[in-house]
Formats: C-alpha cells, structure tokens, sequence
C-alpha cells in the first residue's frame, strides 16, 4: 500500500525534528510528509518546511486536531492509500510504517492499525496500546500506566486507535466523513473508531513501537485535557448512547465529579460540562440518523463490561 505521513502540529518546535528525523527514517519510506500546522508560534513550521521530503500546509490559525488531521487527508494526493496521523511529540520505530501497512494490507476490512505507544522517557512504561469504550462513556487507554511487560506484544483486534500515532485506510476514513471537527481535541479519535466500527470496519492492534512524550497533554488551548475528555465523553453518549444506558453514564459522571472535587477543581470540571450544552441538541437530533446508518449493532460495538469502581478515573486519549 502507498503510505502518507500527517502531523498535526501548533507549537511543536521541541519536538517536531525528533518526529520527522523518526518519519524520514523508516524501512518502508512514506510517498508524502506533510505537516499541518494549526498557526503555531514558534519557529517549528518554518523549521519544517526547509526539510527536504517535508510539506507544510499551513491553516493560520489553531483549528484543533481534528480539522488538521482531516485537511491533511484530504491535500495527500490521489494515490495514498493509508494515512499515519502522528503527534509531533511522538518518534517512531524505523519499522513502525512497514509494520504498520502490512497489518492494514492484510485485511481488506480492516480500517485502522493501533501501535504500541510507550513512554519518551522512560520506554519501559506503556502509554496506550489500542482504546476501549465503556458503555458509561468513559474511555480506557489498554496498558496505560504499566510496565511493558510483554502482554501487549501479540497482534490482534482492539477497539480504536489511538491518534497520537495511527495508521488509517484513506478509503474508509473518507467513507465516514474523518475525524469530528466539533470535538476540536481530545476523544475524535474514539468517536471515529466507534463511527468506524458502527460502518462495519475493524481496527487491528501492531506492536509496532512509538515513543511519546504526551508534552502536548501540558499546554492545551481553552481548557485541562481533563476539561476537553469530559466535553467531548457528553457529546459521544448524547449522540450514540441509547437512553437506557443513561443510568451508566449518570454513574460515571458522578464519580469523576467526586474525583474533581477532591483534587480541587470541581469548578473547572463543571466549567466543561456545561461547554458541551450548546452542541447538544445537534448530537441528539443526529442520533436517529447515526442509529441507521450503522451496519453494526451498537451493543456488538460496546459491549458490556464489568462496572469500573465509583473512583474510577479519565484515561485520556489522543
């Protein structure tokens, strides 16, 4: 397969020429490289763009991740056939495009291949090997936190990918519309793996090995990476979780309140809900539509799973 190579980036300077030095590296080169920058202001798309077998598309303002990883997509041209999305503050294994393509190649249905993401600094430690959404609308990061112990080395299928550093079928992001741009940041790339898997596509995991700084978890624009998960986890549930699952979703929320209380920042957290009110009553009025465009059940989607304990925090992603 012909693959590409998008990087959303806004401010990236400190780490984008460790993820392009990775990218220009790889076993199985890229036909394209374009980094789409969301009008950062450092000196990192300038930087970029004097690299030989780099593009940059620049948008001139911070669209979020969602809108640069769509128009990324759509300027590749007409051969690509996978697109990687990868963060700027992520640096990939020489192998991991090679790896990668095959797992999408081998598989017809397959839309996505999930990597094994570890930790910049201390790679012994796992930060995502494939996302898994829960029927209260919390989102989990498999292996986040553990050590690398090895149980993540065997390929299979897993819900999502995670969006720091994925490979996506062109063919089928394009058939389901990409990422939701409404999200800005933050859950658009579960909300596009559960559309994915609704649309009847699959989604592999690759032990393919990416190291990532999560940096960008640090400086978001608006509001906490807490702030943004529980926004966009009431836009998921009000446009795809079906009334009966309310009861699940009520619970879970009530738990991450309590958790944002005792860390001192309930005010902010209720800040969040409420900035997913206005969006609202669009979710709900495109749930009727989403339920018959699926080819695949819901329930069969999200299965249900045992309830995490009341204290259960986020694990976010993206």
């Amino acid at each position: 397969m012909t693959a590409a190579v998008v990087i959303p980036n806004w401010n990236g300077a400190r780490w984008l020429d460790g993820c392009l030095d990775s990218v220009l590296a790889q076993t199985s080169a890229p036909v394209e490289v374009l980094v789409v920058d969301n009008g950062s202001t450092d000196d990192s798309a300038a930087r970029a763009a004097k690299r030989p077998g780099v593009r940059v598309l620049a948008l001139g303002r911070n669209t979020g991740f969602a809108v640069a990883a769509n128009r990324g997509v759509a300027a590749l041209g007409p051969d690509v056939e996978a697109v990687a999305i990868v963060n700027p503050d992520v640096v990939l294994e020489a192998d991991w495009l090679a790896r990668t393509t095959a797992a999408l190649d081998a598989d017809p249905r397959t839309a996505a291949v999930a990597c094994k993401m570890v930790d910049m600094a201390d790679p012994g430690h796992l930060y995502d090997t494939g996302d898994l959404l829960r029927r209260d609308g919390g989102c989990e990061q498999r292996g986040r936190f553990t050590s690398d112990d090895g149980r993540y080395d065997t390929a299979g299928e897993v819900f999502s990918a995670c969006a720091g550093a994925a490979l996506y079928r062109r063919a089928a992001l394009l058939e389901v519309g990409g990422f939701e741009e409404r999200f800005f940041l933050y859950l658009e790339d579960v909300e596009l793996g559960l559309r994915l898997r609704l649309a009847g596509w699959r989604c592999r995991y690759e032990p393919a090995t990416a190291r990532h700084a999560g940096e960008g978890s640090a400086h978001v624009p608006v509001r906490s990476v807490e702030g943004w998960v529980e926004r966009n986890t009431l836009l998921l549930a009000a446009r795809y979780f079906p009334a009966r699952w309310l009861p699940l979703v009520a619970y879970r929320q009530a738990g991450w309140a309590w958790h944002a209380l005792r860390a001192g920042r309930l005010r902010a957290h209720l800040r969040a809900a409420a900035s997913a009110v206005p969006l609202l009553p669009a979710m709900l009025r495109e749930r009727r539509a989403a339920r018959r465009a699926a080819r695949v059940p819901l329930e069969a989607v999200i299965p249900a799973l045992p309830l995490r304990g009341f204290a259960a925090d986020r694990m976010p992603t993206g």
